[in-house]
């Protein structure tokens, strides 16, 4: 027999309470002073408008990186054929290089259409030897589309990571990316966020070369000189030792009571990271984010963990958005602001005004029905739906959910299966009245074996809210997470809930005939 022990009770009336303390600012007519812990759930774009940012990707860094990193291959190539070679250049549009001897251009092509897929490699017509690498048409969309595909996951990551704010974020034309954000009347702390590309790397600081000499021209070819992030300048190797492509998750901790950035790497990056800190204990490492050192620390000792600590002058707030952008990992390229302007909601006040009507008669038709097929506990049931609303809408405004029109079907969805589950419980226990078991029997028999029923069939649900968070974007992501919520929220009010209310009706009125 199921047990009202006291901590029980406390439990489940204390999971209650919070969850519609969290849901009480989503009732409260004046929201501007409500603390930001405790904040109503978003509406979506669909329901209240919000801004809009169109981004087009600079796709003449993109590709004038491509060429960079080709013309180091042909630099390389070269250079394992033992071919002499002179004025090797690359710029946005391909690589070029003055092979003189007729006999090892010859060779030279044939080893440079091996380097990459859709290269074109070229001779000029007047004798003199320049070679032109190009890729052709097919290879150049393919790249712009990659590019594009890679900015547009990035961008959805650094603004919606968990999957909740349901921005709506898609490729237009060619070389541009349309956001709009939800209630976002000005997004300016956004477009800081997006117009970072976020390359980090690890460099040694030439400790032989200060800044002084650097700007005198006595600097070694494989170092430049780079600024600070509060204004100073040092002297790094050009190459780095370690790319910020190994970054694999960065979060923010604290050390003596100051926010810092820590970081992980991948096997690739840990192994390389634990190489230099061996071999260079003593030297300073500089940390450049997006052509900036912004912390440049003395190596103490190896670091063999593949995780380290960046530091710096960092608040809370810049910690995290430090912390975002490593997480999310860097643009292929920097996005420029064209446009921006407020949207309005996407329905209608008179559609939302029709979808609000819809829901509360859909609402009190399922509470009467309740209330007619099953008396009192029909009525214990329409007490656990409203308090399942009211902990799904605690949890959504607490993790910051957007509701829109999907996110409200799935609530709708998971108050149906929360019914049926309950009618899945009264029907076994009228079951087993039937067949000639006591009152206390048939309800502990009846909560117990429907609850087998009822965990099988969420659970097949959760899973499909699983796939669909995984694979879908926007508004399908938003649906998942709202449909789970309402899944285990349903799951505790139907049978914990409902129990207790039982249990208690039965302790204090010991019935002699059951009210079904």
């Amino acid at each position: 027999m199921y047990k009202l022990s006291i901590q029980r009770v406390l439990l489940i009336i204390a999971v209650c309470l919070v969850g519609i303390f969290f849901a009480v600012p989503n009732i409260v007519p004046d929201k501007t002073h409500l603390p930001k812990w405790w904040q109503p759930v978003n509406l979506g774009l669909d329901l209240q408008g919000g801004s809009s940012l169109l981004l087009q990707v600079k796709m003449d860094d993109v590709m004038k990186d491509k060429m960079s990193t080709l013309e180091d291959s042909v630099r390389t190539s070269l250079r394992e054929h033992r071919i002499r070679y002179q004025n090797l250049d690359s710029n946005k549009n391909g690589v070029t290089v003055k092979i003189a001897d007729y006999a090892a251009r010859d060779k030279a092509k044939e080893a440079f259409r091996k380097l990459d897929t859709g290269l074109v490699v070229n001779e000029d017509e007047n004798g003199e030897g320049v070679v032109t690498l190009q890729y052709n048409d097919q290879a150049m969309a393919e790249l712009k589309s990659r590019v594009i595909d890679q900015s547009i996951s990035i961008v959805r990551r650094r603004i919606d990571e968990l999957g909740t704010k349901e921005p709506i974020i898609q490729g237009q034309g060619s070389d541009r990316i349309l956001v709009q954000l939800p209630g976002v009347q000005n997004p300016d702390s956004v477009k800081i966020l997006l117009g970072k590309t976020a390359k980090m790397s690890f460099h040694l600081v030439d400790e032989t070369t200060s800044v002084t000499q650097a700007k005198r021209g006595k600097l070694s070819k494989t170092s430049r000189i780079i600024s600070g992030s509060e204004g100073e300048q040092y002297v790094i190797t050009k190459k780095p030792v370690v790319g910020g492509e190994n970054l694999t998750d960065a979060r923010v901790a604290f050390q003596d009571g100051a926010p810092v950035v820590s970081f992980r790497f991948n096997t690739i990056g840990g192994r390389k990271f634990a190489e230099v800190t061996s071999n260079h204990v003593g030297e300073r490492l500089a940390i450049v984010l997006d052509n900036e050192v912004i912390s440049a620390p003395n190596i103490q000792s190896a670091i063999t963990g593949g995780s380290g600590v960046i530091t710096g002058n960092f608040t809370t707030k810049s910690a995290n958005d430090l912390a975002l952008l490593l997480r999310s990992g860097a643009l292929p390229a920097p996005l420029e602001v064209m446009e921006e302007r407020t949207v309005g909601a996407g329905l209608g006040a008179d559609s939302i005004h029709d979808g609000m009507v819809a829901s509360i008669v859909g609402f009190a038709a399922v509470i009467v029905f309740m209330i007619l097929a099953y008396g009192l506990f029909g009525l214990m049931v329409d007490v656990t739906l409203f308090l399942n609303l009211a902990i799904m809408l605690g949890i959504m405004s607490f993790i910051g959910t957007t509701l829109t029109l999907p996110g409200i079907a799935g609530i709708i969805l998971t108050i149906g299966m929360a019914v049926d589950a309950n009618i899945l419980i009264f029907e076994r226990i009228r079951e087993e009245v039937n067949r000639g078991r006591s009152i206390r029997d048939a309800i502990s028999v009846g909560f117990t074996e429907a609850y087998r029923t009822i965990v099988d069939s969420n659970l097949t649900t959760l899973a499909a809210a699983a796939v669909l968070f995984y694979f879908g974007s926007g508004p399908v992501r938003g649906f998942a997470v709202t449909l789970t919520v309402g899944i285990l929220v349903s799951m505790f009010t139907s049978v914990t809930v409902s129990r207790l209310m039982v249990e208690a009706w039965m302790a204090k009125f010991k019935p002699t005939k059951l009210p079904l």
